[in-house]
C-alpha cells in the first residue's frame, strides 16, 4: 500500500503567508521561508505554496519568494498562482519549484495543461480545482472563487488528467477555512474518476478529518490553519494518523 502524504499549505500574498476563509479576511501568518523550514523539521512530506494575489504585478515577487523558500527547504515544493503560460511554469521551476499548479488559466485554456506536461513532464503538472456544491454536483470556481467557470468539476478533473495533469489539488470551496472536515463525497467522486494522486484541501483541522479524507480516496492531505495557529504540528498529526492505521511517510 502506498504511503499517504501530509502537506502544509502556505497561501502567500506580497511575500507573506496569509490565511482566511475562502480567501477573505486574510491574516498575516508569517514568513514563508521560515514556516516552510519549520514544517519540514516537523516532518512535512512536501510544501505547497500558492500566490493568492495571482497577478502579473506579483509574478516577480512570487519568483523571489520561491527562491527564498527553496534556499531553506529540502523537500518537494509545489507552487501555484498566476501561472498562465508554460514559460511562467518554467520560471517557477527554475526558481526552485519541483511542481507547478495551474488553476484559472487552465480552465480558460485547457491546452495549457498539455503544454506544461509536454515540456516539463506530467509529474511537474498539478491542476488545482476549486469546487462548490451546486444542485447535486460540484461546479468549478476560478479567480479565487469569484467566477463559476464550469458546471461539472468531476468532468473537468477527468479532462485535465487526460491532458497531462499528474496530480489533482482538490479544494472544497464550501469547507475551506471552516475546520469542519473535507468534502468526502467530492473526494470519493474524484477518486472514482481518475487514477492520479488527489490532494485533499479545504476544511481539515483534526487527525480524524485527515483520516476521513484518506479513507475517502485522497492520496495526500493539505493542512494550513491547524499548523499556522499552533493548534497541532505535522509530527503530532502524523502520529495520530499512524495510530488510526493509515500508512504515513515518516
Amino acid at each position: 500500500m502506498l504511503t499517504a502524504r501530509l502537506i502544509p499549505c502556505l497561501d502567500v500574498r506580497d511575500g507573506r503567508v496569509v490565511k482566511g476563509t475562502r480567501f477573505q479576511n486574510l491574516r498575516d501568518m508569517g514568513d514563508p521561508a521560515e514556516l516552510a523550514a519549520r514544517y519540514e523539521e516537523q516532518g512535512a512530506d512536501e510544501i505547497v505554496l500558492l500566490d493568492v494575489a495571482a497577478t502579473r504585478a506579483s509574478a516577480e515577487t512570487a519568483v523571489a519568494t520561491v527562491a527564498r523558500v527553496r534556499a531553506r527547504l529540502g523537500i518537494p515544493l509545489t507552487v501555484g498562482g498566476g501561472v498562465r503560460t508554460a514559460d511562467d511554469a518554467g520560471g517557477l521551476l527554475t526558481a526552485g519549484a519541483d511542481k507547478v499548479s495551474v488553476n484559472s488559466a487552465a480552465v480558460a485554456r485547457p491546452d495549457l495543461v498539455a503544454e506544461i506536461a509536454d515540456r516539463y513532464g506530467r509529474q511537474c503538472c498539478v491542476v488545482a480545482v476549486d469546487a462548490r456544491r451546486q444542485q447535486g454536483r460540484w461546479c468549478v470556481l476560478t479567480h479565487a472563487g469569484t467566477r463559476e467557470a464550469r458546471p461539472d468539476a468531476i468532468a473537468w478533473i477527468d479532462e485535465a488528467v487526460r491532458l497531462g495533469a499528474g496530480e489533482i489539488l482538490l479544494t472544497s470551496w464550501d469547507e475551506d477555512g471552516r475546520g469542519q472536515g473535507y468534502d468526502l463525497a467530492l473526494l470519493a467522486a474524484a477518486r472514482r474518476a481518475v487514477p492520479v494522486p488527489i490532494i485533499a484541501s479545504g476544511g481539515g483541522r483534526t487527525a480524524d478529518h485527515l483520516a476521513d479524507a484518506l479513507s475517502a480516496g485522497a492520496s495526500a492531505v493539505l493542512v494550513a490553519s491547524v499548523l499556522h495557529d499552533g493548534t497541532s504540528t505535522v509530527a503530532s498529526l502524523k502520529g495520530d494518523l499512524i495510530g488510526k492505521g493509515h500508512p504515513i511517510r515518516t
